[in-house]
């Protein structure tokens, strides 16, 4: 049942990702440069809605909140997200883009994701290197949250409950995707 359910769902989300253009490098390069933020506007209301949601879901109960693995912060996490950070605004995907592009039948996501397999092959080859690096050295605790879950993992801000700060966060979010102009 879980991998039909993760089928269905990564269909859904691709099929979202190429409806509203980002399979195409064009809209995400012109976001990039915020000459069109219709994409932009799209990002930010699904990542508000969705945390609000499974906020909300995992205080109802809805949603278990040990089915949620927290990653480790890191230096690594900040070097990677700078090259990601990078590499999608020169080649217009990222990788769930560069997957749907492909789907798409777009020729120019190949290479981008044959590069994105390529860097993983290569870190995995180096992470014992890496490993007593600076690089995997932990940020604020390592695996902590920025204000209190149902999880056991610390927060940042005691006191402070993941709920309202999640619903706060989405809601801002989705205020700020509906204040955006659609081209500027």
């Amino acid at each position: 049942m879980e991998i039909f359910l993760a089928i269905l769902l990564g269909t859904l989300f691709g099929f979202v990702l190429h409806r509203v253009g980002a399979s195409n490098p064009e809209n995400i390069i012109n976001m990039l440069r915020f000459k069109d933020l219709h994409l932009m506007k799209a990002i930010l209301f699904a990542i508000g809605l969705a945390s609000s949601l499974l906020f909300i879901g995992m205080t109802v109960g809805f949603i278990n909140p040990s089915h949620l693995d927290i990653k480790a912060s890191y230096w690594g996490v900040l070097v990677g997200g700078l090259l990601l950070g990078t590499g999608w605004a020169i080649a217009g995907y990222c990788p769930g883009t560069g997957l749907v592009a492909l789907g798409d039948g777009r020729k120019d996501a190949l290479p981008f994701l044959v590069g994105g397999l390529v860097g993983a092959f290569l870190y995995m080859v180096l992470y014992g290197r890496l490993k007593g690096t600076f690089l995997l050295a932990e940020i604020a605790g390592g695996k902590s949250t920025l204000a209190m879950t149902p999880s056991n993992h610390p927060a940042l801000i005691t006191g402070l409950p993941g709920l309202a700060v999640a619903l706060v966060v989405g809601v801002l979010f989705i205020a700020i995707a509906f204040a955006l102009p659609s081209k500027k």
